[in-house]
């Protein structure tokens, strides 16, 4: 979740926030090879999933610990409201796991209460070390969503991923789902996590990613790059610490060269413009944060130049 941002020249209600991701449409854009290229405010920005070729939007919707709202009926009308905001955004990717308490049924939730969503990109996980149980916790996932099938199904954390993965590439093959991925998070993992890249047809990774946990661009972002394989970026705000660290200070000069008018925009640049890089899942409950978010896939980018300042900037702070 984001810090509260001083100097905000007006109060953001949820109403406004709400107004203004209804007036962003959803279209697609390719990222500039070099340069803070302008692009059009209402595009926003997508990535192709390798192994398909389909366009993802850079910027999708995590639900660790926003959305484990249990029972609170305001809460998750609340999380509905982001949903919808998230849509109007042109969003596509949510991301949940079993680990994750309530969330999936407040994703369930929120699609019901807006219905059938032809953009919805659904990114879950199988979590649970019996692997034979396996199908049984990703039928109930499917149950709590409500929908059809996944389209993506990742074995969270590499927790048994011995008997979780051949079965995920069976029910690629019968339809079942549409693409296979591996979890970590924290930097936990990584010499296991790029053997399976090396070792399997995988068509999803998801790791940690940020300005200041930068340790993929070593040896896993490249690897994807070469094997073809679709990046997922969590913690970009390192759960919010990140923007907390980074709201003590005044934005750069440069931020406004690429239309950043809040850190987690800066933040959130930083991590889409990486060429390997897919989409980030940012989690939050506030549709003003939401609409912060999104905004994160449009306007200029920065070029490789200004990442690097940007990762040199903020480490300095």
């Amino acid at each position: 979740m984001h810090p509260p941002r001083p100097n905000t020249p007006a109060p953001v209600t949820r109403r406004r926030c709400l107004a203004a991701a209804g007036a962003l449409v959803a279209a697609s854009a390719t990222l500039p090879s070099r340069g803070a290229v302008a692009a059009a405010a209402d595009v926003p920005l997508t990535r192709r999933i390798p192994s398909s070729g389909e366009a993802m939007p850079v910027v999708g919707l995590g639900t660790w610990i926003t959305f484990n709202v249990g029972s609170d009926r305001t809460a998750r009308e609340a999380c509905t409201d982001v949903v919808r905001a998230f849509f109007a955004a042109g969003g596509r990717m949510i991301d949940s796991s079993p680990m994750y308490g309530s969330s999936q049924p407040t994703i369930g939730h929120a699609l019901s209460q807006l219905g059938r969503q032809a953009a919805l990109y659904s990114a879950e996980k199988v979590w649970i070390s019996d692997g034979a149980r396996g199908p049984e916790q990703m039928e109930a996932s499917r149950k709590f969503w409500g929908v059809a099938r996944f389209d993506l199904m990742q074995v969270h954390n590499l927790l048994a991923w011995q008997a979780h993965l051949p079965r995920l590439f069976e029910m690629k093959a019968a339809g079942q789902l549409r693409y296979v991925g591996i979890t970590t998070s924290e930097g936990r993992r990584h010499a296991e996590i790029e053997q399976l890249m090396r070792t399997q047809p995988l068509d999803f990774v998801q790791v940690s990613y940020n300005l200041l946990d930068r340790e993929i661009e070593q040896r896993i972002l490249p690897l994807a790059q070469e094997r073809g394989i679709a990046v997922i970026v969590n913690r970009p705000f390192r759960e919010g610490a990140l923007l907390r660290q980074l709201a003590r200070h005044p934005l750069p000069a440069w931020a406004a060269q690429i239309d950043c008018a809040h850190w987690a925009q800066v933040a959130l640049k930083f991590v889409v413009t990486h060429p390997a890089v897919t989409c980030a899942i940012p989690a939050t409950s506030q549709v003003a944060h939401l609409v912060q978010n999104m905004a994160a896939a449009r306007g200029r980018m920065p070029d490789a130049a200004l990442r690097a300042r940007m990762a040199r900037d903020v480490a300095a702070l």
